[in-house]
């Protein structure tokens, strides 16, 4: 079969489509010829190589079904070697015959992807000379595919935690007081925000006269408290008057002509007025002397908090770097058995009849400057503590969240097992695996604790356990007074502007 097509009939009728072939004779290509028909179809008047790629797939099915004599004079035929016999192609294969056929003289080998030349008739998947093996089209698919696959993962993945999606709009927050200094807040520079914790945007001031253009003002409860008569004008001034928020528990026609004052519409509009507080609702005197509505957020250590800024957290160790070298301080250098610092010794405190009670079944080292304790050697109180193997941390006062240094600095960071006294185990849990820490409610009686202790020290495998969390875990202390600072400026760039204020804050703290 060659590369034209066609039944001429006997009236000289019928349709014509000839090119040009090694072997044949050049045909009227492109011509019209005028018979029943017609003008032939639009493939028919391109070359003989271009028209027989694009006939429809019914008309060359029909050449391989029909074996009418052909006219020599034009159609090609394909050159048959000597004693080749011709043979029909068979069905499953008709719709490769036409790829089959000689090319035309004046078409370039592998034209149109034809696989002209030596590899004509040996189909695509065994090409030879300059074209690319199957291996090597698979692999560029493959490649293709897995880049495509990688960039649509990449395009769906979710914000990093830290990540903003536009640029934080700048904050200004004063501070009112310097905590437990008074006015001399101006006196320390504001921290960086951005180098410190990585909170930009912030705008820290201590100049009072900035007052109108913070967006939050932060006052420490205890120098409020103390101070009533400093507060921001006319809040200071009225103070001064009527003495309404003396540190007294106000009765009802008092504070509700404090709550007047505060909600008189002379504080600049939206900005916020944040209590700040550390200390347990034991050591916070003058809290219900405070005016309902006074204040619009809270920034502590308790969780529900509007801005939660905890003494200390663990974070995951997110790089080999961050591992410790082991699972704790080497066992060699811990010397002492149990540990206590305290600062502030009243024998009326639940920790001091617990250490009392405690201390005549193992020995207790203390230090701090009042009671029965020693001054802190010179290495310092991280490496005192840490060459012991229990410490205490024994809060002044139990309350909801009042986890405090005690038991992150001084016990976790220094390389110790904490044995708490504090708000109950199932708090703690909240913050800590239950394996970091003793609580003295485990066991009936200061004694049964005892025991168990001198059991751990006589076993270092089941003492070591304590440390297992270390592996996954790092220890984060807070920075006071300047993280708080910085995460109230981020906590007023992420909220929303709906107006919100505090009622009854004694009411909220005290439970």
């Amino acid at each position: 079969r060659g590369w034209a097509s066609g039944s001429p009939g006997r009236g000289g009728g019928g349709r014509l489509w000839a090119g040009r072939a090694r072997g044949g004779r050049a045909g009227r290509a492109g011509g019209t010829v005028e018979g029943r028909d017609g003008a032939a179809p639009s493939w028919a008047a391109r070359p003989a190589h271009l028209a027989q790629a694009a006939r429809p797939a019914g008309t060359r099915g029909e050449e391989s079904q029909t074996r009418e004599p052909r006219d020599s004079g034009t159609a090609l035929s394909r050159p048959r070697g000597s004693g080749e016999r011709q043979r029909r192609l068979e069905p499953q294969r008709q719709h490769e015959s036409w790829l089959r056929r000689s090319p035309p003289a004046d078409v370039p080998a592998r034209a149109m992807g034809a696989p002209w030349g030596r590899a004509a008739g040996r189909g695509f998947g065994r090409r030879r000379g300059r074209g690319l093996p199957r291996g090597a089209l698979a692999l560029a698919a493959g490649l293709l595919c897995t880049a495509l696959a990688a960039y649509s993962c990449w395009t769906r993945l979710p914000p990093l935690p830290w990540a903003s999606p536009a640029p934080p709009r700048p904050v200004g927050v004063l501070l009112w007081w310097e905590p437990f200094a008074g006015r001399d807040s101006g006196a320390r520079r504001p921290p960086d925000c951005w180098l410190r914790f990585n909170i930009s945007g912030c705008r820290l001031l201590t100049d009072r006269a900035a007052y109108a253009e913070a967006q939050a003002v932060l006052f420490h409860h205890r120098d409020l408290v103390k101070g009533p008569h400093d507060w921001p004008p006319p809040w200071g001034v009225q103070a001064r008057w009527t003495e309404e928020l003396e540190l007294r528990v106000l009765d009802d026609e008092a504070a509700a002509a404090a709550e007047a004052v505060a909600t008189s519409g002379l504080r600049p509009p939206g900005q916020r007025w944040v209590w700040m507080n550390f200390e347990s609702p034991s050591h916070s005197p003058g809290l219900r002397s405070l005016a309902g509505n006074l204040f619009n957020w809270t920034l502590s250590y308790r969780a529900d908090s509007d801005v939660f800024v905890p003494y200390g957290y663990l974070y995951p160790r997110n790089h080999p770097s961050d591992q410790p070298p082991g699972l704790g301080p080497p066992l060699a250098r811990k010397r002492g058995l149990v540990s206590w610092v305290v600062s502030n010794w009243d024998e009326r405190q639940a920790r001091v009849r617990y250490y009392h009670q405690l201390s005549q079944h193992v020995a207790v080292d203390v230090f701090g400057r009042s009671g029965p304790g020693r001054p802190v050697p010179d290495a310092g109180l991280l490496h005192t503590v840490a060459r012991y193997k229990f410490y205490l941390a024994f809060e002044n006062s139990q309350h909801l969240d009042y986890i405090t240094e005690k038991f992150w600095r001084n016990a976790l960071l220094a390389g110790t097992v904490p044995v708490v006294l504090g708000p109950d185990r199932a708090n703690y849990e909240r913050f800590v695996p239950r394996g970091a820490f003793i609580h003295v409610d485990d066991f009936p009686s200061a004694s049964s604790l005892a025991a168990y202790l001198l059991f751990l020290d006589r076993n270092p495998a089941v003492y070591r356990r304590y440390f297992y969390w270390r592996r996954s875990y790092a220890v984060h202390i807070t920075s006071f007074w300047d993280e708080p600072w910085c995460r109230a400026c981020q906590a007023v760039q992420t909220a929303r502007d709906r107006p919100k204020s505090i009622r009854n804050l004694a009411r909220w703290f005290e439970r």
